[in-house]
């Protein structure tokens, strides 16, 4: 019975992965994050003239991983950009569905810019004021140690110093990568600043998620899309707004929008490089191995995009805003994916 069991299971994943010699470009899904850092690979790709050039679609990270993961052949995406680690839940997902060799690239480091209009407030703020001004339960302000539903309407009734004026926030769906980072970067390194929150996770882990990692549903806080363009546009529109987005789309629009401050330091290449800027995470794509060797032109991809001349501290997604790893960790990644070990 096993060996029958085992030989229908190769079948099924042969027919798959014969199915997607039937594509001859590259399919990749996932976070609006790593979209321009991937676009701008595969154009560059493409003008090479021996693949046709990649189809790229930004779905979010959640999105993206459930696309890739719902099976192998050619109805199905070769690699998914993230813009956090992929989740148990999505593994176990993938190997439901037959997909059980999963490259992890790790391409560099992106800080999350809390961002507004050049003409807008210079704002600087701590973890703590970025948590009770997006949060939907925080710690009563009386001082005892209970939440309360988010009673702050303007910035000045967090801290007396900042702008009196009403909390507008634009910021990613529940589906993005960029929303799970601010989860877990701003709201819970706030939350981790009242003593009495930060020991409520060893008592009671359930409460210390429900209250420091869901975001208000008031209004103050508006889901803007996973478009980061389109939100910068909106900021441009609206001065007293801010909005929540990769640093890469900060560096690239600095004529229009300015980063806050956050725990005294600023959203610049060298701070997310050196970890000094505090809301800072990798960027990550995965890929189905099985689709390796059977799709055209994707081994020289993931080459493509690894390479020195891509990735590298002098390369050219560092033009457009990402923060290259350290030569030791870029070198051992690239030589990864070149054997393309699994995760």
């Amino acid at each position: 019975m096993k060996n029958t069991a085992l030989l229908i299971a190769i079948s099924a994943l042969t027919a798959g992965t014969a199915n997607a010699a039937g594509r001859d470009y590259i399919q990749i899904v996932g976070s609006s994050t790593v979209y321009p850092y991937a676009t701008v690979v595969a154009e560059r790709f493409g003008k090479s003239g021996s693949f046709k050039t990649p189809k790229i679609e930004s779905t979010g990270t959640g999105g993206g991983a459930k696309l890739f993961c719902a099976g192998v052949g050619e109805g199905h995406p070769d690699i998914t950009n993230a813009s956090r680690a992929m989740k148990s839940s999505e593994k176990e997902m993938c190997a439901a569905n037959g997909i059980n060799d999963i490259v992890e690239v790790v391409i560099g480091y992106d800080g999350i810019s809390f961002a507004n209009a050049i003409e807008g407030a210079n704002l600087n703020v701590g973890l703590s004021e970025l948590y009770l001004a997006t949060a939907k339960h925080v710690p009563n302000p009386d001082g005892s140690e209970t939440f309360v539903t988010n009673p702050y309407k303007n910035w000045n009734e967090i801290r007396s110093d900042l702008p009196a004026q009403a909390i507008e926030i634009m910021g990613p769906p529940p589906s993005s990568g960029t929303r799970d980072a601010w989860e877990e970067l701003a709201m819970i390194g706030g939350c981790n600043t009242f003593e009495w929150v930060k020991a409520l996770k060893k008592s009671d882990k359930d409460a210390y998620e429900e209250n420091c990692m869901h975001v208000r549903e008031d209004g103050a806080y508006v889901e803007a899309g996973e478009n980061d363009n389109l939100i910068i546009q909106k900021l441009v529109a609206n001065p007293n707004a801010f909005g929540i987005f990769g640093f890469s789309f900060l560096d690239q629009n600095l004529d229009a929008v300015k980063g806050a401050t956050v725990e005294s330091v600023q959203p610049e290449f060298e701070t997310i490089a050196d970890g000094s800027y505090p809301i800072s995470r990798p960027l990550f794509f995965y890929v189905k191995k099985d689709h390796v060797g059977v799709i055209p032109g994707l081994e020289e991809f993931l080459a493509e995009f690894t390479s020195e001349n891509a990735w590298g501290s002098d390369g050219y997604l560092a033009d457009r805003g990402l923060v290259p790893l350290p030569d030791d960790k870029r070198a051992q990644m690239a030589a990864d994916v070149k054997a393309l070990k699994p995760m």
